[in-house]
């Protein structure tokens, strides 16, 4: 079956015994079991069943299930929110005296998690430019426990050669971790590009316009310890699973992640091309457009697709600022792939509490604005921008 099909399709592990089309929610802490051999193997792991909502929960399984068939995964855990993903896929390879190589163009929290919090841990960071793969290989060492990297980088939309740095995480036995929430995993395989482990905000495209907080973990099978490390460790330790509801409402928005999709990228390409003609912007960063510097990487990798988000800039921050005041439709918020187009200053809010300099360092300038596409007729978001600036 094709992705729109299986995304639809996927039979969940028991039919309903009322029919339900749609995957009933399971709002049970706990979950009964015929005999004391069947607890002994749903809490060690040799029997998948649902035992305790921390661990495995039937609506958040089947969400899980319908993601591993969708990308050929091995395996799929769903967690409450895109951080607790990338936090999860980190402390899975990290432990004290290890190093995570990465770059500083990175989501805000992303980066204050991996240079933050992980190091008071003892874990440490080396943030360098993945786009030169001579610096990676200086970089990563024995102790180097993976490499970490977005697809399109956010805000800056910066695109590195995945296939080379898988090579070389694969030479040291370590896995390359990517965060691919801005494209779906539907319109490209990341295990042919060389990813181990992909983490998904799935708050975004696969909530169904932003129903829900929830992340992914999606394990390839590279590293035979993962399974273990996350269901018997992890889950019972940390507590980061997707709620059910969460689970349900997102199963849901899986089903018309395709068509939503194709709509929204459609419109943030035509929107990237007008906002080049309009005066008073200075430049506009998609990676869809043809002269865009990792167009043809991108393309390479990631197929005729470039997601539902693109950067502009105006002169001054305080021209952002009166754009984005001025704005009648675009909402202004934050948050990415809603059904609603977004917009938001990411100098000010996102990295709002990052030095002046750190930002600087990672290239997120006080005259970026940050679009989030929606599902609106792309020339009423491209008139509301030009009646915002004039």
């Amino acid at each position: 079956m094709k992705q729109q099909t299986l995304a639809i399709h996927t039979a969940p592990e028991r039919i309903d015994p009322h029919g339900a089309l749609s995957m009933p929610v399971y709002h049970s802490a706990a979950f009964e079991f015929d005999s004391a051999a069947d607890m002994e193997g749903a809490f060690t792991g040799r029997l998948h069943k649902a035992s305790y909502s921390r661990v495995v929960n039937p609506t958040v399984a089947y969400l899980e299930d319908k993601v591993t068939s969708l990308t050929g995964a091995t395996a799929t855990y769903a967690f409450n929110s895109g951080m607790a993903a990338i936090h999860n896929a980190l402390v899975t390879f990290a432990e004290s005296g290890k190093n995570i190589v990465t770059s500083k163009h990175l989501f805000g929290n992303t980066f204050s998690l991996i240079g933050g919090t992980l190091r008071r841990f003892g874990v440490k960071a080396k943030f360098i430019d993945l786009t030169d793969i001579s610096k990676v290989r200086e970089a990563v060492d024995a102790d180097t426990c993976c490499i970490y990297a977005e697809i399109i980088t956010n805000p800056q939309m910066e695109v590195a050669d995945f296939r080379a740095l898988a090579d070389i995480a694969h030479q040291h036995n370590i896995p390359l971790i990517a965060d691919t929430t801005i494209i779906p995993f539907t319109r490209f395989s990341a295990k042919d590009l060389g990813i181990d482990i992909e983490v998904v905000s799935s708050t975004k495209y696969i909530s169904g316009g932003a129903t829900s907080l929830g992340g992914l973990m999606i394990n390839y099978g590279r590293f035979d310890f993962v399974d273990k490390r996350v269901r018997m460790e992890l889950l019972y330790n940390l507590g980061a699973i997707m709620t059910p509801h969460a689970a349900y409402m997102q199963t849901l928005g899986l089903e018309t992640l395709e068509a939503r999709y194709a709509m929204q990228s459609a419109n943030a390409l035509a929107i990237a091309k007008a906002l080049r003609e309009v005066e008073g912007i200075e430049s506009v960063n998609y990676v869809g457009l043809e002269d865009n510097p990792y167009y043809e990487l991108s393309r390479s990798q990631f197929g005729d697709t470039a997601g539902a988000m693109l950067t502009f800039d105006l002169p001054t921050r305080e021209d952002c600022w009166k754009l984005i005041d001025n704005v009648k439709l675009i909402r202004r918020a934050t948050n990415l792939f809603d059904n609603r187009t977004l917009i938001i200053h990411p100098a000010s809010t996102i990295f709002g509490n990052f030095p002046a300099s750190v930002r600087r360092s990672m290239q997120v300038n006080d005259t970026t604005i940050r679009l989030s596409v929606g599902l609106e007729h792309p020339e009423d978001i491209i008139n509301d921008i030009k009646q915002a600036i004039q």
